[in-house]
């Protein structure tokens, strides 16, 4: 009988992890091809849901950006419905990344952490089950804090891939040792070799590890170093590019079973953003954006020349993503797939580069790190549809069940994305929220939350050290960015979007004190 190791054994292991052999390419099995002519429930065919991690709307020129950084996605919007108002219900990829998966609000799912996980009870209120056995089921993600997630739900797929499955490399050894208890295991390796923003558990095999890590990365350099000249992108040991991702798309999607729903998450655009070579200095033109003042809840300060080298970088790395995704696209259109399958393309939370912040997972929720893309293209669509009404990521879900010919979980907090601007759904409420700092159970005492309704947006500060509370209100018609706050001027559109954004949290959390 073939044994497994506890997650006590993996600690007495953990010595011997950074020296393990590594992965230097996916090595996958084919999978059979079925039928053309499978039954496929509802209007969907197959659903592809293709995430870019960290991907902002605020720069793409689909939605106004001037620098040309994603052609090749404007191009699939000529085929494609777009949505205009789409926003992530947090500014980091776990919270996100959740509702997505199970189309409900972050102060229901309550992945509010960095490392962290879903409720036990929600997790399997995701769209994976909700397919059921009428869809061959995948998932897969670059990203560690994806992956966590998609583990809690993995007997809902008969395809959950572990992260180097489609990347260059990594480190980690908790899916090897630990297969079983990966989640507690992956991040007591993590934070026993690398610490990140604190100091590793361990002194002796953090170093270890780094000598594991540099070595693995010369010789990836030595392999793509001619390529991609800035480095080879590493987060938590995971060593990646899209190509292999797309490469195995292009070679594999066809032949899954179908229908098929399939959920691949991949890294880029997040930083580090170490671009393809002919996309180095492609957006050396002299670009200024718009300078903004420090926010008062700012946790840095960086200056504005520095935001703007930042800046181009994240562009230069998104021109390189959006060449890959225009890579798969080809394929699809020439393979006839996108005859008979959805593709929708969206991202977890986008990125800032102003007010004296970059990045993303802190405390304010302007535009550029909650409103991403949202793209959809049903199969044989040929003409372009713009929708303006504002939308959530906790509408995935509703759409994939009205898609795929399911009902609508009562469980969830979105509705069915709307098909024009006619829809009642323009005067709903949506909202996005941070309390990264707040235990995973009880009021949320300490966050940041916004609610977005009727072409305004009302953010909400609490509990933070400069100020128990704080509001902010912006006209996003008039203000797209976010540069006149109205909040003691329009007093009763204020209070009454203060009370509706109060009136939700203690229903959804108890009455924050």
């Amino acid at each position: 009988m073939t044994s497994r190791l506890t997650r006590r054994d993996f600690l007495k292991l953990t010595a011997s992890a950074p020296l393990m052999p590594l992965a230097a390419s996916a090595k996958l099995p084919a999978i059979e091809p079925v039928s053309a002519s499978a039954s496929q429930p509802g209007q969907a065919g197959n659903i592809l849901v293709l995430i870019y991690d960290a991907f902002s709307a605020t720069h793409m020129p689909l939605y106004g950006y001037p620098r040309q950084t994603s052609p090749n996605l404007s191009r699939f919007a000529e085929r494609a419905t777009v949505y205009h108002a789409h926003y992530a219900a947090s500014n980091f990829t776990t919270p996100g990344t959740a509702s997505m998966l199970t189309g409900t609000y972050p102060w229901t799912h309550r992945a509010l952490h960095l490392h962290g996980d879903m409720l036990e009870q929600v997790a399997p209120h995701n769209f994976f089950r909700l397919a059921g056995e009428d869809y061959y089921r995948l998932g897969y993600s670059h990203n560690l804090l994806v992956t966590t997630l998609l583990y809690q739900m993995r007997q809902d797929m008969q395809d959950f891939k572990y992260p180097r499955e489609l990347m260059l490399a990594d480190t980690a050894a908790a899916d090897r040792l630990t297969p079983e208890d990966y989640n507690a295991a992956l991040w007591s390796e993590d934070f026993t070799l690398r610490g990140y923003d604190t100091h590793p558990g361990s002194l002796f095999l953090s170093h270890l590890n780094r000598l594991a890590e540099a070595l693995k990365e010369r010789a990836l350099l030595r392999r793509y170093g001619e390529q991609f000249p800035q480095g080879i992108p590493n987060i938590h040991g995971v060593y990646y590019l899209l190509e292999p991702g797309i490469d195995w798309m292009i070679a594999h999607l066809s032949k899954l079973p179908q229908p098929f729903l399939a959920y691949l998450h991949f890294y880029p655009p997040h930083h580090p953003y170490y671009t393809r070579r002919e996309f180095v200095g492609l957006f050396d033109d002299g670009y200024t954006p718009l300078k903004k003042p420090r926010h008062q809840f700012s946790e840095k300060d960086l200056n504005q020349a520095e935001l703007n080298r930042r800046r181009q970088a994240y562009d230069e790395y998104i021109a390189y993503a959006d060449s890959e995704f225009g890579r798969l696209y080809d394929q699809l259109v020439s393979g006839g797939m996108l005859d008979s399958t959805t593709l929708l393309f969206t991202s977890d939370h986008g990125e800032m580069f102003e007010r004296g912040i970059w990045g993303h997972n802190l405390r304010t929720l302007f535009e550029p790190v909650i409103h991403v893309p949202l793209i959809i293209s049903r199969p044989g669509q040929t003409q372009r549809q713009d929708i303006y009404t504002p939308t959530s990521n906790v509408d995935l879900l509703p759409t994939l069940a009205n898609w795929m010919g399911k009902p609508l979980p009562g469980w969830g907090e979105g509705q069915t994305l709307p098909t024009s601007d006619d829809s009642p759904q323009a005067a709903r409420p949506i909202y996005s929220m941070v309390a990264s700092h707040e235990p995973q159970r009880g009021p949320l005492a300490q966050g940041t939350f916004a609610l977005i309704k009727g072409g305004y947006k009302l953010i909400h500060y609490r509990g933070y050290p400069e100020g128990k509370t704080a509001y902010e209100l912006y006209n996003l018609a008039s203000d797209p960015e976010e540069l006149d706050d109205r909040f003691t001027r329009e007093k009763g559109l204020a209070e009454a979007m203060r009370e509706e954004l109060e009136e939700k949290l203690t229903e959804k959390t108890g009455r924050l004190q």
